[in-house]
């Protein structure tokens, strides 16, 4: 399951191919020539990802032939194996985008409530929880994430992502851990994705239990260098229902997840307010 989902050509064409899930259209490339006939044939906008990737690394919206080029420089920079192949996605329209954390175990498995949330160049950058969305969508996604996840077989959680358009549930990807968007449940649910990936494993009982909505929104690097300095903490501490996760990562990069702000509220509208609020206080930069 690690091995194929790490693979982008290898999940799409289990979902697509053999398991028969919708999917955004899609092409495969291995060389510049490749690219510019597969983005000819699925038109502009188009977007191209590496085959193997994560964080939105290497992730381009292509919107002209001329773009072509560049985006795939940034897919063999941004490949986690260097040069290789990409895939070549069809723009599709969407009303949002959910995150279904779904669960195998040996007692079965169970579903976390739809996450919610927004990307900046492929890249997450806030999530909620639950998002709204129809039961019959909802049932459509769950459905879809226990064909793939049975497929795949092994125990533990896994962040199965679609794109929502109406009625319509269009299957985006899989990820065979826990979730960057999952990072809600720290505060949303009483066991969240980490205590529920390592009880599946362990074979103990699994229960998210979702307790209120929340939101996380992500806390950047505003600077490069090593031994980053965490500032505003105790205001963003003071945004009602707030809280910080800061991660220690050793060295700041551009636009590198360094933390998250996580907050509760009655509603998710109120959430996402306080949990930008809090992230917005807290400045991260370099050791002097």
């Amino acid at each position: 399951a690690v091995q194929l989902t790490m693979d982008r050509e290898g999940i799409r064409r289990l979902a697509a191919e053999d398991l028969g899930l919708p999917t955004s259209p899609y092409r495969f490339a291995g060389s510049p020539a490749e690219l510019e006939a597969a983005a000819a044939a699925l038109g502009f906008p188009c977007v191209v990802k590496p085959v193997m990737s994560s964080s939105g690394k290497g992730q381009s919206v292509v919107r002209t032939p001329a773009e072509l080029g560049l985006a795939w420089r940034e897919a063999q920079s941004g490949g986690r194996v260097g040069g290789g192949r990409v895939i070549v996605e069809g723009f599709v329209d969407f009303d949002f985008e959910i995150t279904l954390l779904t669960v195998r175990s040996a007692f079965g498995t169970v579903f976390c409530e739809p996450i919610g949330h927004r990307q900046e160049a492929g890249d997450y950058v806030e999530s909620w929880q639950p998002q709204a969305l129809s039961d019959a969508a909802l049932a459509a996604a769950q459905e879809m994430a226990q064909v793939v996840t049975d497929n795949l077989g092994g125990q533990g959680i896994f962040g199965v992502e679609f794109f929502v358009r109406g009625e319509e549930v269009i299957f985006s990807e899989l990820s065979p851990r826990p979730h960057d968007t999952g990072l809600v449940t720290l505060a949303s649910q009483a066991q969240s994705e980490f205590d529920l990936h390592l009880r599946a494993i362990l074979g103990l009982p699994v229960r998210p239990g979702f307790r209120q909505p929340a939101a996380s929104a992500v806390i950047r690097a505003k600077g490069l260098g090593w031994g980053p300095v965490y500032t505003g903490v105790a205001e963003a501490l003071s945004v009602p229902a707030a809280d910080l996760r800061l991660f220690g990562k050793p060295q700041a990069l551009k636009l590198r997840r360094l933390g998250v702000a996580l907050a509760t509220a009655p509603d998710t509208d109120t959430a996402r307010e306080r949990a930008r609020a809090a992230a917005a206080l807290v400045g991260v930069m370099p050791a002097p």
